[in-house]
């Protein structure tokens, strides 16, 4: 998962472009960047790790412009991160290009080919996101028989770039000296949400992954980017749009309402904090349909994206609420390295139990996804070491049996302690008295209350389906070997594959 933003301002961004980075850095801490646009020159400035740490003042100031675009960025499947792949990414031709991708490409490697062979176009680095610009860019060069490029000519090239392109994305770009670009793939997988704010000199337009970009710098949501869909605002802020698709349909990514998006936030028109409380309701009355009755003493979330299932589930089972682990914020992200020690020194530093809320308790503890496991495993010894006299474990979301190919990076399904194990099975794995998951047409329909027109999701990390139909038993094996070969080698940048996704919270 990345964080993306695009913004056509009346008056100099790049504030804007550092504070929405700040918004969305939940999506990605290992890099950032911001590219700015001023009489057709290009301003960038990006390096690795979170926002506050790679823009100093002295960046800020050469980050010159009304317009510009920026990122964050997180790993995605098989990819090691690299400095030289921090984003935006550009290309001098034509015109001047840079580009800002969530997601992931599933034919990444055949378009690199492709590049190389017929399009004559050089790719450094292993990042797809190198290769969606090139594309782009090429696309653009093709449709363009004039020395200016008008709106359709651009959309004309994302019609090819749909074309050829497979996978998961949302992407925002900027052709220099003439504004921003932003686009999503044909299923819609990646979120992408256009706002607007009026000033006394125009409007202003803002493309963000998420709406509490929007709204927190005090534009006003105007409606997501359909799957398929171009936007583009040229630099005097006129505001274009268009179909570019041939069979564009709607499956938003649902791991995006169960863990990635702030709660504060509408996907596709869902709002994320009211389908967590629906997460909630729902593991409510499955508890209550189970044949064993579990004696449950209080609900405690294991911060933070839980907390709005607990609250709920709490409430439905007529059980006290309680917060029973303290969080360390100043701890930054940590890293798990291979080795039982570390693993568990990584997770204490994080979460530290209140015994008086666990002493003598049968405890419901309530996470929104269980990925490896490692993380579960500690925290249940944390509740039994803490004096509960029995440890349940609800997830929010269903079992975690098979990769996300799609902009996540999550373990290989040999990690996944899920993908071979039973319900029981993981229980006992993980050290609980009682297991409870999320049913999966549950969760969807947790989503679909906060919004009725949402008919198909992205779920392939809990059924196995990759919607896009081009993921293959090669595809993935090709990935897990990738990604053993970095975890291998002792590379220290290559660590980041072994980051748990709970663990990073």
């Amino acid at each position: 998962m990345c964080g993306i933003l695009g913004i056509v301002a009346r008056s100099s961004v790049n504030q804007l472009l550092y504070d929405g980075l700040l918004l969305l850095q939940h999506r990605g801490q290992d890099a950032a960047g911001i590219v700015t646009s001023e009489h057709a020159t290009l301003h960038m400035h990006k390096g690795s790790g979170m926002v506050r740490d790679v823009f100093r003042t002295r960046n800020m100031r050469d980050l010159a412009g009304n317009f510009g675009i920026a990122h964050c960025r997180y790993p995605t499947a098989g990819s090691a991160f690299k400095v030289a792949e921090a984003q935006p990414f550009y290309v001098n031709s034509p015109f001047g290009i840079v580009l800002g991708h969530n997601g992931n490409l599933t034919n990444s490697d055949q378009l690199k080919e492709e590049m190389f062979r017929t399009d004559l176009r050089h790719i450094n680095t292993n990042s797809d996101s190198e290769v969606l610009v090139n594309v782009l860019a090429h696309e653009l060069e093709k449709a363009s028989n004039k020395l200016r490029i008008e709106p359709q000519t651009i959309f004309a090239a994302v019609a090819n770039v749909h074309r050829r392109l497979r996978g998961a994305y949302a992407v925002v770009a900027m052709i220099a000296g003439y504004g921003v670009l932003a686009f999503r793939d044909p299923f819609g997988i990646r979120p992408a949400v256009i706002g607007y704010n009026e000033t006394p000199t125009g409007t202003e337009y803002m493309v963000a992954s998420e709406s509490v970009a929007v709204d927190a710098l005090g534009f006003r949501v105007l409606r997501d980017i359909a799957p398929g869909e171009a936007v583009f605002i040229d630099e005097d802020g006129n505001f274009f749009s268009q179909q570019c698709a041939e069979h564009p349909s709607l499956n938003p990514c649902i791991f995006e309402y169960v863990y990635l998006a702030r709660p504060d936030s509408l996907i596709d028109g869902a709002s994320v904090y009211e389908t967590r409380l629906n997460m909630g309701e729902k593991l409510a009355q499955k508890i209550r349909r189970l044949p064993r009755k579990l004696d449950i003493d209080v609900v405690i979330p294991i911060p933070d994206s839980s907390r709005p299932s607990a609250l709920q589930l709490a409430a439905g089972l007529g059980v006290p609420y309680r917060e029973g682990f303290v969080k360390n914020r100043y701890i930054g992200r940590t890293f798990i390295m291979p080795g039982h020690a570390v693993r568990r020194k990584s997770v204490r530093q994080k979460l530290n139990p209140m015994a008086m809320e666990f002493a003598g308790k049968n405890v419901l503890l309530v996470d929104d996804s269980i990925v490896r496991g490692t993380t579960s495993r500690e925290i249940v010894q944390m509740a039994r070491e803490a004096g509960a006299r029995k440890v349940f474990f609800a997830s929010a979301a269903p079992p975690v049996r098979f990769p996300n190919v799609y902009g996540i990076d999550m373990p290989t399904r040999a990690e996944l302690i899920a993908a071979h194990r039973s319900e029981d099975e993981v229980a006992r794995e993980i050290g609980a008295d009682a297991l409870i998951y999320q049913d999966l047409n549950e969760l969807k329909d947790a989503v679909r209350r906060t919004n009725p027109k949402l008919s198909s999701f992205e779920t392939s990390c809990f059924d196995g389906v990759y919607i896009t139909g081009d993921v293959t038993t090669d595809y993935l094996r090709a990935i897990e070997i990738q990604r053993d070969s970095e975890r291998d080698s002792g590379d220290e940048e290559s660590a980041q594959l072994d980051l748990n996704l709970a663990t990073a919270r």
